[in-house]
């Protein structure tokens, strides 16, 4: 049941296969990814957190995705990677949540995820260098994620209001290294389309 309140908030950072701006943040996902079907990693820190009486501050986690086609038809793949210093009942809400099961805003997850690959707990470091963020999991992923420049000096080009379920505000990234090895993937989509936003999610409503 769906029935404890739960929230995340921090930043999250995400590197894909498509050669450009992912079409899924606009189409949301009337439109396939450019290669055709997607894959991804996904890099989180949560500032704050809760799930009931659980706390979930100071942590960070990985997620990668395999959608074969349309976002919005399912059959997507996913596996998630909790930090090492997480406790058992962290671990067990953030599986909740990841998979959909706690409601709320990941709550689609439980209806387009087919294969969940499981969780692993490891080291998850979450780093911002200027404007760049930098996201590692030792022998499994190693990311670096930069914002695309924006006419006016100093800004991000951002995609705002929009009705993306992962948040309303989208800044426009490019990977300039972006490596994935686990669950038997192997992947390197260094220059590929990258997004970073503001991680403000809840349940179960």
């Amino acid at each position: 049941m769906a029935d404890v309140e739960w929230a995340l908030k921090g930043e999250l950072v995400l590197s894909c296969n498509c050669t450009v701006f992912c079409p899924c943040v606009i189409s949301l996902g009337q439109h396939p990814p450019t290669e055709g079907y997607c894959q991804t990693w996904a890099g989180f820190r949560v500032d704050n957190g809760y799930y009931g009486d659980t706390d979930l501050s100071g942590l960070n986690l990985g997620l990668i995705m395999e959608i074969p086609g349309y976002m919005s038809r399912g059959n997507w793949t996913a596996g998630l990677f909790v930090d090492k210093r997480a406790s058992i009942y962290a671990t067990k809400a953030f599986t909740k949540i990841f998979t959909g099961k706690a409601g709320g805003t990941t709550s689609l997850l439980s209806i387009l995820v087919g294969n969940f690959l499981g969780v692993q707990q490891e080291p998850i470091s979450y780093e911002v260098e200027d404007k760049k963020r930098i996201f590692k999991i030792p022998k499994i992923i190693d990311g670096v994620v930069a914002p695309i420049p924006g006419k006016t000096h100093g800004e991000d080009t951002v995609i705002s209001n929009s009705e993306y379920w992962i948040a309303p505000e989208i800044i426009v990234a490019k990977s300039e290294r972006s490596k994935m090895r686990a669950f038997g993937r192997n992947w390197n989509f260094a220059g590929r389309s990258a997004e970073i936003c503001a991680l403000d999610w809840s349940g179960p409503n």
